[in-house]
């Protein structure tokens, strides 16, 4: 039967979650905010309603959202990633007034959004962990909390906070002097960014390889994981590129950690698709981070290596369908790499580029090529959201194959207006511990000289932008 679902998103993906609704045959809502009013996901969708004019305010209202479904009379809710994605009063919201929400159910998000409480979950159910506090007590008692487990476990230590996600309100401490000072300014920042000024302490596992597993469930309780991504290339705890599946020798530990990631998922009563988060330390130990709640950035290199389509089957769980294959089902077939192309200047602290215009767009394309973007020629990129433009995911028998593929689109890759990440991954690429699978979260640290590039426009590219200059004025600027 065919049935309204809202999207309660934007950017890529917002089209991403559009392009499946329709696919299964059912009616999409797009929802947005007054500066996405040229945005290709309210072309795209079915039917748009507009929230008000933000910027971000109105997508993060739960009370304008809901309303805007029952407008449309939709049944369902997908919500993305970021917003309003892992707030578990949305969720709760949606499942008071009848509103399907795309995801699980509100309990389970409110567990795991709080750290502390996911590590007792996860505690009980023999999960391995990272040494760590519960929540610190509020004010002096919370100081010498910390202090005693910092005496007893040795520096560093990551202080985090307790309701914190997506690589916020996370920062290392190596010494009692940097612990007193940072504890109060690491509480306003978390009640600041999360409404809850909790924090707890981790022993730091210093550069580690950041594994993680896409595990989906229905609800009868059946659970399966689609292989590891490697996400260890980050900048400032946000990740940058993502490997499916991980590249690390020992397949047997992998294995290992596919099937721990799934007794995590077990042990939280989870529903649908999430992401189970480990840390591997240099010696091949193991540790639980976190679950994430939601549909991820980077499912699409998990997409391309298994062919399991992830939002799809998000989808047709929530409307109660079970689970279409099993376990021995899922296959891994090759290596995929996703990039994501920001309007950003890596050379300039990556500082986004917000507010230009994409006058020249040409996208790559071929076997194994993969695009979710949302910018176009003449899209005039707002200031006010993030800065990612398009995901390019790429996929290859070999590692090898995948590497050269990726490096073929990048130099293709043509967006004139703002700067972007395209040439700093086209040196990440090329460098010789990339190519050879030997990369942990210090990366970017330890190989700061990839930043130091020529911002070079080939030949064919600066033709590309003149015949795009000159349709657009509908002159030669150059003539004489």
């Amino acid at each position: 039967m065919k049935k309204k679902i809202l999207v309660a998103n934007r950017g890529e993906i917002a089209l991403r979650l559009i392009r499946a609704i329709q696919e299964l045959g059912h009616t999409a809502v797009a929802v947005y905010e007054t500066p996405d009013n040229e945005a290709l996901h309210i072309r795209t969708a079915d039917e748009a309603v507009w929230l008000g004019d933000g910027p971000r305010s109105d997508y993060l209202n739960i009370d304008k959202v809901i309303q805007a479904a029952k407008k449309t009379g939709a049944c369902a809710i997908h919500p993305g990633y970021g917003f309003l994605a892992e707030n578990p009063d949305f969720a709760k919201a949606c499942e008071d007034n009848g509103i399907i929400f795309i995801g699980p159910p509100s309990n389970v998000i409110q567990a795991l959004g709080d750290k502390v409480t996911a590590r007792k979950i996860m505690q009980e159910a023999g999960i391995p962990l990272v040494p760590g506090t519960p929540s610190l007590a509020p004010g002096e008692a919370g100081l010498a909390e910390a202090v005693e487990f910092c005496n007893t476990h040795g520096y560093p230590v990551m202080l985090k906070a307790t309701a914190g996600g997506g690589g916020r309100g996370i920062r290392r401490i190596d010494d009692e002097k940097q612990l007193k000072a940072e504890i109060p300014v690491a509480r306003a920042e978390a009640k600041a960014a999360f409404a809850n000024d909790a924090v707890f302490l981790e022993k730091l596992v210093e550069n580690p390889k950041h594994i993680e597993v896409q595990v989906i469930a229905d609800k009868e309780g059946t659970t399966v994981h689609l292989g590891s991504r490697d996400c260890s290339i980050q900048r400032r705890n946000q990740k940058l590129i993502e490997i499916a599946p991980s590249l690390i020798p020992d397949q047997a530990l992998v294995d290992k950690i596919c099937e721990t990631a799934v007794q995590a998922a077990k042990a939280a009563k989870y529903f649908n698709a999430g992401t189970v988060e480990f840390l591997v330390d240099k010696n091949y130990n193991f540790y639980f981070m976190e679950i994430n709640t939601r549909v991820q950035v980077e499912h699409t290199v998990t997409e391309m290596v298994t062919g399991i389509d992830i939002v799809r089957t998000q989808i047709k769980l929530a409307l109660g369908k079970k689970l279409a294959f099993a376990q021995d089902d899922v296959q891994i077939r090759g290596y995929a790499i996703e990039v994501r192309i920001n309007a950003e200047d890596p050379q300039n602290n990556f500082m986004p580029e917000g507010g230009k215009t994409v006058s020249v767009y040409r996208s790559p394309g071929g076997y194994g090529v993969r695009l979710d973007g949302f910018a176009y020629q003449g899209y005039t990129i707002p200031e006010v959201y993030d800065s990612l433009l398009v995901k390019l995911t790429v996929h290859g028998f070999s590692w090898n194959e995948t590497v050269d593929r990726l490096r073929r689109c990048l130099n293709n890759f043509v967006i004139v207006g703002p700067k972007t990440t395209i040439p700093f991954y086209l040196r990440v690429i090329d460098d010789p511990d990339f190519k050879g699978g030997d990369f942990n979260t210090s990366f970017l640290d330890t190989h700061d000289y990839l930043l130091e590039y020529e911002d070079f426009t080939s030949e064919g590219n600066k033709l590309a932008h003149l015949i795009a200059e000159i349709h657009y004025r509908q002159q030669n600027p150059y003539a004489v």
